[in-house]
This record gives structure tokens, sequence and C-alpha cells, in this order.
């Protein structure tokens, strides 16, 4: 990090309030897209799931198998559990404090539902998913997914007195478990009341940093709880303080700049790209799901 004399802290740009888009008897609020921001490149999108409480002999997750291509989720189980399954063959059961990372790539079909327990017995829920977009070079990579739990993610005190869960990228000498196929560095904050902390970011990468919950301030700015805080790209520090106790999404990555053509689930540099993307799909080519 810059000496004081040479750094310069990111400002603010705008706040994107996430807007609520339930889906069904499930809590959704989106950020990103909204109506003054259609990307922040590299990040196309961020659903924002509950914080809610499921009754016991619940429905759960809505989200059954499907498709795609072109793009990498992150998803950040902050309260409950999630089940996934994919066309790979993975499978697996994160519980609260876990991270799912998918590359999409070439195209997979997956499904993200409530585990039996979760559907039996309720209890709290709060999931976040973030897109992540890859560049032309890397869309049709092979697909991958990596399911983290809390215990293996490193937990990292921050020197006023927050903590920075690292789960892809460098922080000082630690590298996070994921090696994102574009650099991208993503973490949670958790900043008790009073906290004010000073977080490095190389000039030019685009920061991704969305309230949870809480209330602080951005460069001296107030920001509001569920809402996207954009910032320049011309510092090389953020500087957050909580006035309340506070988590956030904590992430940055290299600018792609490419053209984005995006149909539903996928996410490709052209119109004929799209078509071939359903194409395949419909024709069997992203494999599908055990019965």
């Amino acid at each position: 990090m810059s000496s004081d004399k040479t750094s310069t802290a990111r400002h603010v740009i705008a706040q994107h309030p996430a807007r609520r888009d339930d889906i069904g008897d499930l809590v959704t609020r989106r950020p990103l897209p909204g109506p003054q921001l259609e990307q922040l490149d590299p990040f196309l999108f961020l659903n924002h799931h509950g914080p809610q409480t499921y009754p016991a002999n619940n429905g759960g997750l809505p989200f059954g198998p499907h498709p795609h291509r072109g793009f990498e989720t992150v998803t950040f189980i902050l309260e409950g559990s999630l089940a996934h399954a994919d066309s790979t063959r993975h499978q697996s059961v994160i519980h609260a404090g876990g991270v799912q990372w998918m590359t999409a790539g070439s195209g997979i079909v997956h499904a993200e539902i409530s585990p039996e327990e979760f559907l039996r017995d309720g209890g709290p829920l709060e999931i976040l998913q973030l897109w992540v977009n890859l560049p032309a070079r890397l869309k049709m990579s092979k697909p991958h997914y990596v399911g983290l739990q809390h215990d293996d993610i490193p937990s990292l005190a921050l020197p006023g007195g927050g903590e920075l869960n690292l789960i892809a990228g460098q922080w000082d000498a630690q590298t996070g478990p994921i090696h994102s196929l574009t650099g991208v560095f993503m973490s949670t904050l958790k900043l008790p009341a009073g906290t004010r902390e000073t977080l490095p970011v190389e000039s030019g990468r685009q920061v991704f940093l969305y309230v949870v919950e809480g209330n602080v301030e951005v460069g001296g700015e107030p920001v509001e709880p569920h809402h996207l805080i954009e910032v320049d790209r011309a510092g090389d520090r953020l500087v957050i303080e909580a006035s309340s106790d506070a988590r956030l999404l904590f992430g940055h990555g290299e600018v792609i700049d490419e053209p984005i053509y995006s149909h539903g689930p996928f996410v490709m540099n052209t119109r004929e790209e799209i078509v071939q993307a359903v194409e395949d799909y419909q024709n069997g080519k992203f494999g599908g799901l055990d019965a």
C-alpha cells in the first residue's frame, strides 16, 4: 500500500438501491442491474435473498435445475443452508458462513435448493448471489465448482478492529482459497460500530461494495444499507467507517471492457453466441442432473 503522502482515497460516485423483486415467498432485493446501472464491469448481477425465517415444513428455495454459460456465480450463505448439484456431478450442502464459486464457462446445469433438514425444520435464511463476467477468451472455459464451508475461509483481523473473510485474491501475505480465472478479489467484511478501516485497492480496478446491513461512511460519505456503492477508479484505497455494526460484500476486479449480449442465464459477447448457447442447451450439450 502506498504511503499516506501519495495514496488517494476512492470517492463515492453513486448509491444504487436494492429494489424488491420477490420470487414467490422468497424475499429478494436486487441492486444490479438497476435503472441507473446496467453493470459494474466485470460485475453483472447481485441478488440479496432474505433475511427471513422459514417455518417448518416449508417449500424451500425455488431454484431447480437451470443452465448457465459465459460467466461465474458466487453465492454467499449468510444464514441457513443451500444444497447444490450440477451436471459436472458436484454435490454439496453449504451452511451459514460458507461460499459457492461456480464457473459456468462453456455450459453447466445446476440446482440450488434447500436441503431436507431445512425443508423439515425451517429457520433463518439470507443468501447473496453475485454474477462475475468472463472475457471472451475465457467464456468457454471448462465448468468448475468449489464449495467452501465457514471454516475453509480465512478470517483476518483488520487494524481498526474489523474482520475480513478472504475468499479470493490476496490480503497481505494471505491467499484466499478460490483462485479466480480473472484475478478477482472477493471478501466479506464485518465492521463493529466505531470501526474505521483503510482497504488497499490497486488504482484502475473496479470496486464492488454492497452494504448488507448497518450504517457506514465510505470516503466520508454516509451510505445506505441494501445499497450498492459505486466508487471512482482513480484512488488506491477505500476508507470505510461504521457507525453501527455492519456487514458488507467487498470485492474488486479488472475491467473487461467488451460488448455484452445476455439472455436470461447466458452472458456472451454477441447475439449469435446466445443463439448457439440456447441450441447447445436444448441439444443436451450442457449435460443434466441425475434424477
